[in-house]
């Protein structure tokens, strides 16, 4: 997937190979594309001069571990709009259009050839109003890619039983987040069942699926992450799915449903 595009995305994440740190080197031995890696590749493949986008939830980074590709996307569509209740986009500085509000209150006089949403689904407390809303803002025929945690991964399930201000204290620590990028999580579309059945629902039928190996719980903790890559290559030689994997989903609108 990732030599498809192009855009040579790990170089311009990562540097050319010469030059990468080690978790990049130990990732490309082990022969492991993170579940980022995968999502922003699937993005660049789907983005062209025509392309009329709306990003769901985005925050103050279309990418936030990887701003040059970010870049070159935002400059080659033909539009990009980004809404969000939180006023962390205000800080988003690649979109064309910006709107803080709820996806069912926006109005935006157009449809959208490609809607995106990234770590989103999982604070989604009404689905059917979510993709009712989605089904609205997309042409026919447009496709909406969903980026998420799996709700029966371990550290969902951890996140799920405990209160946000340890979401919080956990994340800073492992992923050197911060607290206005920390918010409250529902798990209410967070499998694919579920993200079949409220698609579906609106209209919308799945065109691709992937469940993505996540092996980064302690990328910032070399001999952990080692161990954590040694453990992802077992189960992967063994025929096993890796426990903690992230769902990645597109969806195409089919006006006539």
């Amino acid at each position: 997937m990732i030599e498809s595009s192009n855009i040579d995305l790990l170089t311009l994440k990562y540097g050319k190979p010469s030059e990468r740190g080690w978790g990049p080197r130990f990732r490309a031995r082990a022969g492991y594309q993170t579940p980022d890696d995968i999502y922003e590749q699937t993005i660049c493949d789907l983005v062209t001069e025509r392309t009329d986008w709306l990003d769901v939830g985005c925050g103050r980074d279309l990418f936030p571990h990887n701003p040059k590709t970010a870049e070159i996307l935002a400059a080659r569509c033909h539009s990009l709009t980004g809404i969000d209740p939180s006023p962390n986009i205000l800080e988003n500085k690649l979109l064309h259009h910006r709107s803080q509000c709820m996806p069912e209150d926006f109005r935006p006089g157009l449809c959208y050839d490609l809607i995106t949403l990234r770590m989103v689904a999982e604070h989604v407390t009404n689905p059917m109003q979510l993709t009712g809303s989605l089904s609205r803002l997309i042409r026919p025929g447009g496709r909406v890619v969903i980026y998420t945690v799996n709700k029966w991964s371990p550290v969902s399930l951890v996140a799920a039983v405990t209160p946000l201000g340890f979401h919080h204290a956990v994340k800073s620590v492992i992923w050197n987040t911060e607290e206005k990028d920390t918010f409250p999580t529902a798990y209410r579309m967070n499998t694919r069942k579920a993200l079949n059945h409220v698609f579906q629902n609106a209209g919308f039928r799945e065109v691709d699926f992937h469940y993505l190996d996540d092996a980064r719980t302690f990328q910032n903790f070399k001999l952990l992450n080692v161990i954590e890559l040694t453990a992802w290559r077992t189960l992967k030689f063994l025929g096993l799915r890796y426990p903690e994997n992230c769902l990645l989903g597109t969806y195409t609108f089919e006006a006539s449903t």
